[in-house]
């Protein structure tokens, strides 16, 4: 599962996906080609939580598609998550490690920050993500990451590198240029419910990793 980490990343949100309409918008990016997905979701509603984040796990398994859960050991092993992403204010590395076992995908926000990168690469992360690199909706506050963080981590170690922040298809050619291995994209997949506009969006998603692949 770990050699999987390459790709369109989607990423759910609450305000984007209303629930009634969540588990068809999640399994139209599958059914569009998307291979990873994390499910994240800040709310407080423990039961709505575990029942979406079972059934991205059964969209998963039904698409070959890597499941990630956002910030939360629970949830990940109570839906059987391929893995979980967490952030500076999350559990450690090592915590979590010891919490899920080897087998599970471990990503680590780095923000802007090549040595909070190097040392979660040196803890064990199963990849790094680096971002915001251009305005977003989701997190207008989030500090802002450059290019030359990609090419510097990839010159130095294989751990794949993970881009999030205000990403679109008009502007992440340079952000493959420099060899990322994930775009971790929300609003610019989810922004419309519309199951054509959704698989039209990661279809072109698509064709820019085949172009510069």
């Amino acid at each position: 599962m770990k050699q999987k980490l390459y790709g369109l990343y989607a990423i759910t949100d609450e305000k984007l996906m209303p629930v009634n309409n969540f588990n068809l918008m999640a399994e139209t990016v599958l059914r569009a080609g998307v291979r990873i997905i994390q499910y994240r979701d800040k709310s407080t509603d423990k039961a709505k939580r575990l029942k979406q984040a079972t059934e991205l796990r059964r969209l998963c398994t039904e698409f070959g598609a890597t499941f990630i859960i956002n910030d939360d050991i629970e949830l990940t092993l109570q839906s059987n998550a391929d893995g979980i992403h967490i952030g500076k204010d999350d559990a450690s590395i090592i915590e979590t490690r010891q919490l899920l076992g080897d087998d599970k995908i471990i990503g680590v926000s780095c923000y802007n920050d090549a040595t909070l990168a190097e040392t979660a690469i040196k803890n064990g992360a199963d990849y790094i993500a680096f971002g915001s690199f251009f305005g977003s909706s989701i997190k207008p506050d989030a500090p802002k990451a450059t290019p030359d963080l990609i090419r510097f981590i990839k010159n130095k170690y294989h751990t794949p590198v993970c881009c999030i922040g205000g990403i679109t298809t008009e502007n992440c050619n340079e952000l493959l240029k420099e060899q990322a291995d994930m775009l971790a994209v929300i609003s610019d997949i989810f922004s419309s419910p519309q199951q054509n506009v959704i698989q039209n969006k990661c279809s072109q998603f698509s064709a820019v990793f085949k172009r510069t692949g």
